[in-house]
């Protein structure tokens, strides 16, 4: 479940708060479509080491060479992560081999996200295909200090963890490009994929 805007407060507000204060000098139209964006070499990811879901030790340094989607979502969610999910699969499965990234889900829920219980929203959320994908697991000291990295907000409720949503995209070289906020929208995303995939190395 995303933490939802308090009262009348902007997206542009809420994209402040998830991605941090952005400034551009200029009024043109920015290179890609996230509500945060920023130029090559300007904002390093912050750097992760997690095991994934096959145990396997994923860190950011390592996906290099390659696009990488970061994004935060429970397996045991019944509410916007199964929505989140399935426009990423929809994202997916209409960009080209060639221009697909890397998918990183980090876990907001330590305890619930099995690597059954992610096994199976991958299938159920259309998720799982023939892409890199990894769900990164570990304790919840561990995994708060991605949250915090990313902006990402996380309360546990008594049914169900509130979080924020949100998708980066990192480019080959290990930077963030730009930023969503839930609802995806999947063509825009589509189309920065590309724009990252044509970027030379």
């Amino acid at each position: 479940m995303a933490l939802a805007a308090a009262g009348g407060s902007s997206l542009a507000l809420v994209a402040r708060v998830a991605f941090g204060e952005t400034q551009r000098a200029s009024p043109a139209l920015p290179a890609f479509h996230g509500q945060a964006s920023w130029a090559a070499g300007q904002r390093a990811a912050p750097p992760f080491r997690l095991r994934d879901h096959s145990g396997a030790p994923i860190s950011l340094a390592a996906l290099r060479g390659r696009p990488v989607i970061v994004t935060f979502l429970d397996s045991h969610c019944v509410e916007q992560c199964p929505l989140a999910g399935r426009q990423l699969g929809t994202i997916l499965r209409h960009t080209t081999p060639a221009d697909r990234p890397t998918v990183v889900v980090v876990s907001v829920n330590p305890s619930g996200d099995t690597a059954a219980n992610i096994q199976h929203a991958m299938a159920q959320w259309r998720l799982a295909g023939s892409w890199r994908w990894h769900w990164l697991r570990g304790t919840r000291r561990e995994l708060a200090r991605v949250w915090a990295a990313y902006g990402i907000a996380v309360r546990p409720g008594t049914n169900d963890i509130a979080h924020g949503l949100a998708l980066y995209l990192v480019d080959r070289h290990g930077f963030q490009r730009t930023g969503y906020l839930f609802p995806f929208l999947p063509n825009f995303v589509q189309l920065d994929l590309q724009k990252l995939a044509r970027e030379r190395a």
